[in-house]
């Protein structure tokens, strides 16, 4: 809730207090940070009549001096060049300035400079410079999201271009919460080193005057994808995560354009958990159980749909006229989870994904490396499996047994080739080279560790509720050992002398390469059970399977190239 009311209030801070019609002028990047956090209606309310992206305003010319424009812009270069040339020739009454991170003293006199007209009413720093997509989730929507994979000297100033978003992002996140915290890394892990160190270093040297919070027990803990790359290679089957790995969710958004017959005002719908009530409700349940909530929602809105159509009297005819807006809502509601779910249960057939599903849990979290060689084969030569999944399979399998039967290892790497001559083997090498077992610090699979072992029979004995659903990320490990004060301080350093007795009661992970929605579940499902510390996870972006494979192509396409031009 934390994130999402920050930057909520941001945005009422910079709407109520300019009377009159305004225009909001936005950035790509404001225009997801303001989206999953304020509708249509919210603006129309505090007298928005036009949203423009600042780059399409540059190229009008028309006067609008009746509107007063509300710019909410990254600090960038490029958009204080866009501002530059705005105000020279203002189209606006007046202008009011904010900015989703810190403006540096250049920018400043650059816009004070530009300003020869006097419109500028105010220029401010609200930080929200991330996408907080749900109560304890955050996202930057870092598109090039790949380049964590790559070697420093590879390309420096791209990968120092990535290192700095990530830290304009972090840094915004303490400020909105108006915290300064001790930072760990991952050991074994460069980028997490470098962001944790530039991040550190903004907070307590550059900028150590905007973050003189009084002290509190607050940890920022940077993660990198690649010590846990089986969390987002599985299926899922919780909703919100189905709906993101199945169909795609963008700022909240799920695009059903590309669906057959999905009726006009479904090829786009919200899934929000503060806008609609089911959603709340259902995001972390299990497939099984959506089914059954949904049909019981439909029932309920047919027994309202009755009950309206039996109006009889002239009081009848106005209750229903009141009531219209919230049965409209209703029934749009309704329509778009019975849509999704269709959908989903049309992939799930076609794809074979329960007979696949329960393979890749099996590789996840339970140990036989010759029954699993067996599934994945006799899965590999079943016609029905499609490549995506072929290849999520064999790189389960390679990430759990890497060690163990290379002669068999080398068959899967074959059949691959056979079956799907689109994924060639060489990208679960390349897998094996990013993740692979000798650049893990943690223990992934359960089986290093004799508390992990103990703790996985157990499961094992006492059956799991659900074949589907028994992963657990390695995220939950490491925020059990936060909350015990038992993250080990040799595989998690601190940056600096800034150490942290006992138990935080504030944690920020941020993992770089992107986070997953099964994660943000476990996130959401630990708070609610243990009150005295709460955690917030955050990434470069929000992965599915399809986006995680995408940057591991990109990372070895431009990592290959570079490799034949030496």
């Amino acid at each position: 809730m934390v994130l999402i009311s920050a930057v909520r209030d941001y945005i009422n801070r910079m709407l109520q207090d300019i009377s009159g019609m305004k225009v909001l002028i936005l950035d790509p990047s404001t225009v997801s940070v303001v989206s999953v956090v304020y509708s249509q209606s919210d603006l129309l309310k505090k007298e928005v009549f036009l949203v423009e992206l600042v780059d399409s305003i540059s190229k009008s010319k028309e006067s609008m001096s009746h509107l007063k424009a509300v710019y909410f812009l990254r600090s960038t270069s490029e958009n204080i060049q866009h501002l530059k040339r705005q105000l020279a020739s203002p189209r606006f009454g007046e202008y009011h300035l904010f900015f989703s991170n810190i403006l540096n003293d250049t920018q400043i006199h650059i816009l004070a400079d530009t300003d020869e007209h006097e419109v500028v009413q105010q220029v401010q720093e609200f930080y929200a410079d991330f996408v907080s997509v749900d109560p304890y989730h955050f996202s930057l929507n870092i598109s090039s999201n790949h380049f964590y994979m790559l070697p420093v000297a590879m390309d420096p100033s791209n990968l120092q271009h990535y290192c700095d978003r990530i830290v304009d992002g972090i840094s915004a996140v303490f400020l909105a919460l108006k915290r300064r915290p001790v930072i760990r890394y991952q050991r074994t892990s460069d980028i997490a080193k470098r962001i944790a160190q530039e991040t550190s270093k903004l907070m307590y040297q550059q900028e150590s005057g905007l973050f003189a919070f009084r002290r509190s027990e607050t940890l920022l803990l940077v993660l990198d994808r690649r010590e846990d790359a089986v969390t987002p290679l599985l299926n899922q089957w919780t909703y919100q995560a189905m709906v993101h790995e199945l169909i795609g969710i963008q700022d909240n958004k799920v695009d059903l354009k590309s669906f057959g017959k999905v009726p006009k005002d479904q090829q786009e719908v919200v899934l929000s958990s503060e806008q609609d009530s089911f959603f709340k409700a259902n995001m972390y349940e299990n497939f099984g159980d959506i089914g059954m909530n949904i049909k019981r929602m439909v029932d309920e809105f047919q027994q309202i749909a009755k009950s309206n159509q039996n109006i009889q009297t002239i009081e009848d005819m106005a209750k229903f006229v009141d009531n219209y807006p919230e049965y409209r809502k209703m029934q749009g509601n309704v329509s778009k989870h019975v849509t999704l779910v269709t959908e989903m249960s049309k992939i799930v057939e076609e794809r074979k994904l329960m007979l696949v599903s329960q393979t890749e849990q099996e590789l996840a979290c339970n140990g036989g490396q010759g029954a699993a060689f067996e599934a994945v084969t006799n899965l590999l030569n079943n016609e029905h499996v499609s490549d995506i999944d072929r290849l999520r399979l064999v790189m389960l399998y390679a990430l759990r047994y890497e060690k163990e039967n290379p002669v068999q290892l080398m068959q899967l790497f074959n059949k691959l080739a056979s079956k799907s001559a689109k994924h060639k083997p060489g990208l679960v090498q390349f897998l094996l080279k990013q993740a692979g077992v000798d650049k893990r610090t943690g223990d992934l699979f359960g089986n290093r560790d004799l508390l992990n072992i103990a703790r996985n029979m157990a499961r094992g004995l006492k059956g799991v509720e659900n074949v589907y659903t028994q992963h657990q990320p390695l995220l939950s490990q490491t925020m059990e050992s936060i909350s015990k004060g038992r993250l080990r301080d040799i595989d998690y350093p601190y940056v600096g002398n800034h150490v942290q007795p006992g138990r935080p009661q504030d944690v920020v992970i941020f993992i770089v390469g992107g986070t997953t929605y099964e994660e943000s579940r476990s996130v959401a499902l630990f708070n609610s059970t243990n009150p005295g510390i709460r955690f917030i996870l955050g990434g470069t972006t929000i992965l599915n399977s399809k986006r995680f494979l995408k940057d591991l192509e990109d990372a070895q396409r431009i990592i290959r190239s570079s490799s034949t031009l030496v």
